[in-house]
């Protein structure tokens, strides 16, 4: 019989609990996916192709030369971030991620409304960029440029959506192995257009004064850029919502965080040197300060890089980003919604679980409807307010990301005098992350708020700062329905994920 006191851990002090058991299964297939498939899922998750080819150009406008330097800078608080991500998945292995450990750190307010809505709703809003993004590069494409620019036809043509969910409601198995057909398109893609533009012969030599974080003119710009590099890393998240399906939960995960964070880094750092490169960051021309390629930089480059034909290529390739990126934001919030149905924070329909595919069917064709329903209503409107959506997603970026680095502060304040490792990883860099990424969030709503960022305007305050801070207000001002229809999650509080209590709405 084994003895219950705890053992003295360092210093003479009782050594941390032991992990909390996980909550009965969810009825997921557990051992569906290893590190190489987690892998995958992040990495496409992010949609690289796409990522890049409509970031770089922007943030070399903000600072010339120096956009590697900005992708450096941008990737630090997305490294401090992934650190939390790792060790709350350590100790708390749920496919709800962020909504159980802001739960369990700041109360079931915060965890509803942070770590679940906000998450689903900057989701939702890339889900319909992504759609639209996937079909406006097929058409492209095909050669069908004059339909590409016909709002109506991208819309029709979204119904991509219908095939990315059938692929997503079979099971993580088999998104995973098409995951890994995509992804590896995009970065052969990425990897043979730079390696292409390096070659050249009029292409200048790399510098590495182009990494100098010290060498920018003014904050303002410096910080501008990291904020648009921001976004580009954004996603990796996802696939830690497949943790109860991966196998070695506790750790596989967050492994594949890191590693799919650094080879993001990777990629983009080579793909940035290589434009700069061939290209240089001047405002006429091919250079990636012209305004007129800033929008989508391998479109601009690739016919003069590599031929008409394999340009062709380089665009399929943004198309297939999208589209990889849509199964896998598709197949996290599906997951992160049935894991706040089964602690009893949504109706129990979305912790219904298809029998034989053993995946959240209800969550995910509920979310793919969802998806098109407001990419019509966006483009009903004016693919102005699509554009403008698709800017606050930033703002709400920075706050799930940063409050979640948080919680892991909070969660193991505790132990964080327990080892050196412990108080640094832990402690130290989530902290870090988490102010930096608050920073981020009060320097965007800043910027948001100018009627001149974005496309729209009302009475003087910018639309993209409306449309974000408008997602925040609306989910608080659905709080008081949620309570009501969900009282036991909202009474008991933390200890509410710790046992799932579907609701029987």
């Amino acid at each position: 019989m084994t003895n219950p006191t705890p053992v003295a851990g360092p210093g003479g002090r009782a050594a941390a609990p032991p992990p909390p058991s996980p909550p009965p299964g969810k009825g997921l297939r557990h051992g569906s996916v290893g590190l190489l498939g987690a892998v995958a899922l992040g990495l496409s998750s992010v949609a690289p192709a796409y990522s890049i080819a409509v970031t770089l150009g922007l943030v070399t406008l903000t600072v010339g030369q120096l956009a590697p330097a900005a992708l450096l800078l941008g990737f630090v608080p997305i490294l401090l971030t992934a650190f939390a991500f790792r060790e709350l998945n350590r100790r708390m292995p749920d496919c709800g991620t962020t909504f159980v450990w802001t739960t369990r750190a700041f109360g079931p307010v915060a965890g509803w409304l942070v770590g679940g809505w906000v998450v689903q709703i900057a989701t939702l809003l890339s889900m319909t960029a992504l759609s639209s993004v996937g079909a406006t590069y097929l058409l492209q494409t095909l050669g069908l440029d004059a339909a590409a620019d016909d709002p109506a036809v991208v819309t029709v043509t979204a119904v991509l959506l219908a095939a990315v969910t059938a692929v997503a409601r079979r099971g993580l198995h088999l998104a995973a192995s098409v995951q890994y057909v995509l992804l590896g398109l995009q970065l052969l893609a990425l990897f043979g257009f730079g390696a292409a533009a390096l070659l050249r012969p009029h292409a200048a030599a790399p510098s590495a004064a182009w990494l100098d974080p010290l060498a920018f003119d003014d904050f303002g710009s410096c910080a501008q850029a990291v904020l648009l590099c921001l976004f580009i890393y954004w996603g990796w998240d996802s696939l830690i919502t497949v943790n109860e399906e991966t196998s070695d939960s506790d750790r596989v995960p967050g492994r594949a965080v890191l590693v799919s964070t650094f080879v993001l880094l990777g990629t983009y750092l080579f793909t940035a040197f290589a434009a700069l490169s061939f290209a240089g960051a001047g405002d006429t021309g091919l250079g990636l300060g012209n305004p007129e390629n800033a929008t989508d930089v391998l479109a601009g480059l690739g016919p003069s890089v590599l031929g008409a034909g394999l340009a062709k290529a380089l665009e399929l390739a943004v198309c297939v980003s999208a589209l990889s990126a849509l199964l896998t934001t598709l197949i996290s919030s599906s997951r992160a919604t049935l894991s706040m149905a089964t602690h009893g924070a949504l109706p129990a329909t979305f912790a219904r679980v298809h029998p034989r595919h053993r995946t959240p069917a209800t969550g995910t064709q509920v979310f793919g409807t969802a998806a098109a329903g407001l990419l019509v209503l966006l483009q009903l409107l004016s693919p102005r307010f699509l554009g403008d959506a698709i800017l606050s997603i930033g703002l709400l970026i920075a706050c799930y990301y940063g409050t979640t680095a948080l919680a892991c502060v909070w969660h193991f304040r505790r132990q964080l005098r327990d080892s050196p490792r412990d108080l640094l990883l832990k402690g130290v860099l989530p902290l870090l992350g988490g102010l930096m990424m608050l920073a981020a969030f009060v320097r965007s709503a800043h910027d948001m708020y100018d009627p001149a960022y974005g496309s729209t305007s009302f009475h003087g305050v910018g639309g993209v700062f409306l449309l974000g801070t408008g997602s925040l207000a609306l989910g608080a001002a659905a709080l008081p329905l949620v309570r009501s229809r969900h009282a036991r999650f909202f009474r008991e509080g933390r200890s509410a994920v710790a046992d799932p209590t579907a609701n029987e709405d």
